[in-house]
């Protein structure tokens, strides 16, 4: 194995593919969204191909992407719950992370403590949360609320809701349960804490009623790339996806998180930063422009506009000239650094609203990289070896043959410079990843005088 410091890869995987007209390729799988087999199929691929981990976006809502039904006929809108996919794939794969989106928004920290613990049994040490603030109305009005809660204080909630999920995981030391048949002793009840959090946002007496995970805690990933999101990651995060289109932007984005680590008492290295990558993959380089101008040429212009309307904050552009500019935008209370970089990328390549829409209709503001096995692996190199990078979060344009040309093609390029591995280093994701275990944050406190109470609910 190459003692070169390697990159990591994360493989990004919606039903049938990243671009937006992806379900309606010839060889992608209209119905992935909610077909097992394919799903495993994937997480098979991928982990033949040595990712890191795989990583399903989520957000608990129907995207309304453009305006009416009609619109909305036309896109892909079911797919699994995350968490339970990625609990089926545990026992259908080894090695390869299962890693899945879930908001602090609108669950409770004692569901998703209990759940991301489930999955990291289930899978022994692979599970890993994508941990995100959601950004839509849609969602809002699935839970009770007639408005979505002011951005400030949807991060707000989250770093506590944090705090009170490592709680909850930190309620059991590892050693804790003895289950001593001869003694009749099930756990050692000076290894019991009681987290007992009184907060702002959440009140949460615990225990967990699952023992403390495999890997201590799942990895916990980040996706914003606001001040608020950039600073919850220097708080929380191992890992942060984010979105830049050039190696300048990627260093800047890359050493502003990192020199934010040291102000929370942490190195470096415990953060990976992966950009997301949009890779059409050809033998040659008219084969890779050709397979991308067919997705290109799928694209409806409704679907189009609807999802630059969401991507710019929920708004309508359905009134405004499809190929006149991008009209001026109040600033969202959702995703706040896309908004930005849309906009920018209008005005800066004076872009009309039908070029912005093909623009993002691929890689959804990430980077998108046309062209060979070998450029492909060049423009990876170069962001890793520069300090852009960690490595990536990869974003098939169509599934399966736009991940098994990255997982045959791409993959033993990497291989071949030494920027990846060829085998799995560790048993867990956070030992392939390079990051440490977490220690019990609660191991220093009194057992609670509650613990006689305990057997009263069970």
């Amino acid at each position: 194995m190459s003692t070169k410091k390697q990159l990591k890869l994360g493989a990004f995987l919606p039903g049938s593919g990243h671009h937006v007209a992806a379900w309606r390729h010839p060889n992608a799988q209209a119905d992935g969204g909610l077909n097992f087999q394919h799903y495993k199929r994937l997480a098979q691929t991928a982990e033949r191909g040595k990712f890191d981990m795989v990583f399903l976006a989520d957000g608990v809502g129907v995207r309304e992407r453009g305006k009416g039904k009609e619109a909305l006929s036309r896109t892909t809108v079911v797919h699994f719950e995350p968490l339970t996919l990625l609990s089926a794939l545990s026992v259908v794969t080894e090695h390869i992370g299962l890693t899945a989106t879930v908001s602090t928004t609108y669950n409770e920290p004692y569901h998703l403590a209990r759940k991301f613990a489930s999955l990291d049994y289930l899978s022994n040490g692979r599970a890993g949360w994508n941990l995100v603030t959601s950004a839509t109305e849609v969602e809002a009005k699935n839970f009770s609320r007639d408005q979505h809660m002011e951005h400030t204080q949807r991060y707000e909630r989250a770093k506590e809701f944090v705090d009170v999920v490592t709680k909850l995981w930190d309620s059991w030391e590892d050693d804790a349960f003895l289950r001593d048949k001869e003694s009749g002793i099930y756990f050692d009840p000076d290894k019991l804490h009681i987290p007992n959090h009184q907060g702002e946002h959440f009140s949460v007496r615990g225990p967990l009623n699952v023992a403390r995970p495999v890997q201590g805690y799942p990895v916990i990933i980040q996706a914003g790339s606001s001040e608020d999101g950039k600073n919850l990651a220097a708080q929380t995060a191992e890992v942060i996806f984010t979105a830049q289109q050039t190696l300048e932007e990627a260093q800047a984005f890359y050493t502003d998180v990192k020199s934010r680590l040291t102000k929370y008492g942490r190195s470096p290295d415990s953060l990976k930063i992966m950009p997301g990558i949009f890779p059409t993959i050809g033998k040659t380089e008219q084969e890779a422009k050709d397979k991308f101008d067919l997705l290109q040429e799928l694209i409806d212009p409704k679907v189009g506009l609807g999802l630059l309307g969401g991507m710019i904050g929920g708004f309508d552009l359905s009134n405004y000239p499809i190929d006149g500019p991008l009209p001026e935008l109040p600033e969202t209370n959702g995703g706040k650094s896309r908004q930005k970089l849309l906009t920018d990328l209008a005005h800066r390549e004076n872009l009309t609203i039908r070029q912005l829409y093909l623009w993002i209709a691929g890689a959804r503001g990430h980077r998108q990289t046309v062209g060979t096995p070998e450029q492909i692996a060049d423009l990876l190199e170069d962001w890793f070896v520069n300090g852009g990078a960690d490595g990536f979060n990869i974003m098939p344009p169509y599934v399966p043959g736009g991940l098994d040309d990255f997982v045959d093609l791409v993959i033993p390029e990497l291989q071949r410079r030494g920027l990846f591995r060829t085998e799995y280093e560790g048993r867990t994701l956070r030992e392939n990843l390079g990051l440490p275990r977490p220690v019990n944050q609660l191991t220093t406190l009194p057992v609670s005088p509650e613990l006689i109470t305990l057997g009263a609910s069970t």
